[in-house]
């Protein structure tokens, strides 16, 4: 089997990478390193089947190539970050929208077997119910969240459309090994373990006890995996672990201090996904725990040495649009 990961040297993508590896696949990367990092590969450069192309899914010409004989795309290349697709609209835009379409259109044209895209569970915004079903109305909160909700339906109109096997994957509050250590101030574990390694308190939104459904990276990888070899196509999956935790339960298993901020616009109090559509159709599950996770990470903190250390007023300065824009008007 040939498979394609599109920002296969980013957090998720790695993982994937790793496991189609371990399956026996031949694995195509197409990644800009524009968040990705070569490192996140380095135990993977003298594999013969893996193969790096440096390149943007913004260049349909530039691309289309990578794609013949393949038969498997994981397109999860994508901007992340709430902050900076408010201030710079276009760029998340062409990148998460436009250039999906040209990722859709490459599969197309090179008749692969199934494309499963890399979701968010951002597009339910502030749900009215928790577990949260794939049929919950759908209330991006800003362009981020918007812009990945308008690559879903893409994808999903070329497999209505063009027959293009598809599936789409909402995925809730990722996190593991590899996650970004840089950019603009936004995903928790990134941050708190930063501060963790600088001695610095946990800089905590509102009270903490907000929950999340925090899903583990191989876990994740595992749905993806599960849901290209199926026979399933053109569906929509909620992704995620079976719980839901509170943020100050995630400080305790790291240990450290906190500090409260202000709680944020256009956030939920909680994310919670109701998986029983993937258990049923595709017999998958989340295995790794809260507590296993962290673990884990623990035991590779030395990952995020390099990266930032947010305090509460760079926080506020980094945050700044956030609040003006997405505040009571």
């Amino acid at each position: 089997m040939v498979s394609l990961v599109t920002g296969g040297c980013g957090f998720i993508g790695s993982h994937i990478v790793d496991r189609l590896l371990s399956e026996g696949h031949d694995v195509r990367v197409i990644d800009n390193f524009s968040t990705g990092r070569p490192a996140n590969l380095e135990h993977q450069k003298e594999n013969p089947n893996l193969h790096i192309f440096q390149m943007d899914i913004r260049n349909r010409d530039e691309i289309a190539d990578v794609f013949q004989n393949v038969d498997y795309v994981f397109h999860m290349a994508a901007l992340a970050d709430i902050v900076p697709s408010i201030e710079q609209p276009w760029e998340y835009y062409s990148s998460n929208v436009l250039g999906t379409y040209n990722v859709v259109e490459c599969a197309k044209e090179a008749g692969v077997k199934k494309l499963v895209y890399a979701a968010s569970s951002s597009c339910y915004g502030i749900p009215d119910e928790f577990p949260t079903k794939e049929t919950a109305d759908i209330r991006p909160q800003y362009p981020y969240a918007l812009t990945k909700r308008l690559g879903e339906e893409t994808v999903l109109h070329w497999g209505q459309v063009y027959g293009l096997p598809v599936i789409t994957l909402r995925l809730f509050n990722v996190y593991g090994t590899r996650s970004r250590t840089s950019g603009t101030y936004g995903a928790v574990f990134g941050v708190f373990l930063a501060q963790k390694l600088a001695g610095k308190p946990f800089t905590v939104v509102g009270t903490g006890e907000q929950t999340r459904d925090f899903t583990y990276v191989t876990d994740v990888a595992d749905a993806f995996y599960t849901a290209a070899i199926s026979k399933i196509r053109n569906e929509t999956f909620n992704v995620g672990s079976g719980g839901t935790y509170s943020v100050n339960r995630l400080c305790e298993l790291l240990g450290g201090d906190i500090v409260h901020i202000p709680k944020r616009p256009g956030e939920p109090d909680c994310t919670f996904a109701d998986t029983s559509k993937i258990e049923a159709a595709l017999g998958w599950r989340a295995h790794i725990s809260l507590e296993e996770g962290v673990a884990k990470i623990l035991e590779n903190i030395d990952y995020w040495r390099e990266a930032p250390v947010w305090t509460p007023d760079s926080i506020g300065k980094a945050t700044k649009a956030w609040f003006e824009y997405l505040g009571e008007k």
